[in-house]
């Protein structure tokens, strides 16, 4: 149904009128909104992406060691993750206040300026995708420790033989090993990154200045605001036709550089 009112003039309140590619084009070629929330969303995934996922595969090595208490460590760095984004955006509304948060406090004590964060169009994005910390230690350290515990300890011990560090170790044995679940989290949160809507529409409402108006948002405005609905059908399947490309070229890139039980790239 979604794709029928895409090509259609539909307001819910009356019958849809059907007007072929009318909403496609002018979505595409006159709509000034739908490239800045294409850009917007696509910051937000180039700054989100590497966090969430380099984030929690450090805090997943970390919390693998044979250390007395680890299960009580991995409970609490887990438990931040359970938090609803509501809740999340609010605590982080406070957090990012430039006068009295708790961010801008942080970066005082050693010396340095805090930022307008959320009321600035330079650091707004950003904001949002730090945000991202909150919950590295969710699902994706989960499954991290999870490979991790499958790694073949002679691996390691290879490494040492050869007389490589912790650093050889974790980049050349951890990464490669660990390649299959790091291109699945990748796909994954390139996709939860195109759908961001419920912190921009906490903290920002879009802005400022349509800073933060990602193409979730805008579609829901569309939808929920302005009542065009095959407007905002439309803008779901472009979408839909984004994610399918970036993720088919993932998958073809992947190739490259993704190793299945040790062995060489597929």
């Amino acid at each position: 149904m979604s794709l029928y009112y895409s090509l259609c003039q539909y307001d819910v309140l009356r019958v849809p009128q059907y007007i072929g590619l009318e909403n496609y084009r002018e979505l595409l070629f006159e709509d000034p909104y739908f490239g800045i929330s294409i850009w917007n969303t696509l910051v937000y995934t180039i700054l989100r992406v590497p966090l969430a996922i380099g984030g929690s595969l450090i805090l997943a090595v970390l919390a693998n060691q044979a250390v007395r208490g680890i299960k009580f460590f991995r409970t609490i760095y887990f438990l931040p993750s359970i938090i609803t984004g509501v809740v999340l955006s609010v605590i982080w509304m406070w957090m990012f206040n430039p006068q009295i948060g708790l961010v801008n406090t942080a970066l005082g004590w050693i010396g340095l300026p805090g930022p307008l964060w959320l009321q600035s169009t330079a650091w707004s994005k950003p904001g949002i995708a730090l945000m991202s910390l909150w919950g590295v230690g969710g699902a994706r350290m989960i499954v991290f420790i999870a490979a991790l515990q499958g790694v073949p300890s002679s691996l390691y011990e290879s490494v040492e033989i050869d007389g490589g560090g912790w650093w050889a170790r974790f980049w050349h044995v951890t990464v490669p090993m660990l390649s299959p679940v790091i291109f699945l989290w990748s796909v994954l949160e390139i996709i939860f990154s195109f759908q961001v809507f419920t912190e921009a529409y906490v903290m920002t409402k879009g802005g400022p200045l349509d800073s933060t108006l990602f193409y979730n948002l805008y579609l829901y405005f569309k939808a929920f605001d302005d009542y065009e609905m095959g407007y905002a059908s439309a803008m779901a399947w472009i979408l839909l036709v984004i994610t399918l490309v970036v993720t088919m070229l993932q998958f073809k890139l992947g190739k490259r550089w993704v190793h299945y039980t040790g062995g060489a790239p597929e």
